[in-house]
């Protein structure tokens, strides 16, 4: 009897520290953090978007761009009360009337503003609630799209992309690295399984990490290591990050996707919030 106690003990405290380990309360944003220094951050406490760190990713403030679903429009990043909010809305006359209807959001990157090679890179945020489109922190470079079978000379590292709202258990993350560009010769790995997080990720925020060295790529959520990898071989080039909200589908049309069932017009607008960005770098 003493025996089966101490297993079902055992089996409790191992579920509890698996719960609590994606629970943003109680542990430290930064794994580690005695071996790095903060070198860069934005901690939205503007009144705008803060274009000497930011541009758009694929799209600009003049146009909007098609990208899957929706349309990208800078103009749906915007900085209010000491947060970032990208926005995913749907206008039935096009943006500031210009007679494209559809779903607008956007992408916006430090690409020739900021780039960094190893360190800790990470987010809070809060995900936005929605069938048919996904949230990304991630990072690139140009050297992604060289096909040679690795990814030493560039990677795309999503430190976390959301494509499950809407299904059951909704409250998951991904963590993903793709390498040799975006044709046939594309290589992917999923890091780890989609993890269940503690809280509600679409009305609580979490933080979202990567640790980046020579010898692969470690991830994080609330400061507690979720997976790690070295596929391809870890990219030994500096990339830039990214934030961006996808709506499935193409010609800015939404489908089913990845994310579900295809977003529907007219469905209520959604935010994706962060709180912040920080990269820091080995001492």
């Amino acid at each position: 009897m003493e025996t089966v106690f101490a297993f079902i003990k055992a089996f409790f405290a191992v579920m509890l520290s698996l719960v609590m380990s994606l629970s943003p309360k109680g542990f430290p944003r930064v794994p580690h953090e005695e071996k790095f220094e903060l070198v860069w951050s934005d901690e939205f406490d503007g009144d705008s978007l803060d274009f000497s760190k930011w541009r758009g990713h694929g799209c600009s403030s003049d146009a909007a761009s098609v990208r899957r679903g929706s349309y990208w429009h800078t103009d749906m990043a915007e900085v209010r009360d000491g947060e970032l909010h990208i926005k995913t809305a749907y206008y039935p006359e096009g943006y500031n009337g210009n007679g494209k209807p559809g779903w607008y959001t956007c992408g916006i990157e430090t690409n020739g503003l900021y780039e960094q090679k190893y360190g800790y890179f990470e987010v809070r945020c809060i995900l936005p609630a929605g069938t048919g489109l996904w949230a990304a922190f991630w990072m690139l470079t140009d050297g992604m799209s060289n096909v040679d079978g690795g990814g030493t000379d560039g990677a795309e590292i999503d430190i976390f992309e959301s494509p499950f709202y809407g299904r059951s258990p909704q409250r998951k993350v991904s963590s993903n690295i793709h390498i040799d560009g975006y044709g046939e010769a594309l290589k992917s790995t999923n890091v780890c399984e989609p993890l269940i997080l503690f809280n509600n990720p679409y009305e609580e925020f979490n933080t979202y990490g990567l640790e980046w060295n020579e010898d692969g790529y470690t991830f994080y959520i609330n400061g507690i290591k979720t997976g790690s990898s070295d596929f391809g071989g870890a990219s030994r080039v500096p990339e830039y990050m990214i934030l961006s909200v996808e709506v499935g589908g193409q010609n800015a049309v939404p489908a089913d996707s990845w994310a579900g069932a295809a977003l529907a017009d007219g469905s209520e607008p959604t935010d994706f919030v962060v709180d912040y960005v920080r990269a820091y770098q080995y001492k």
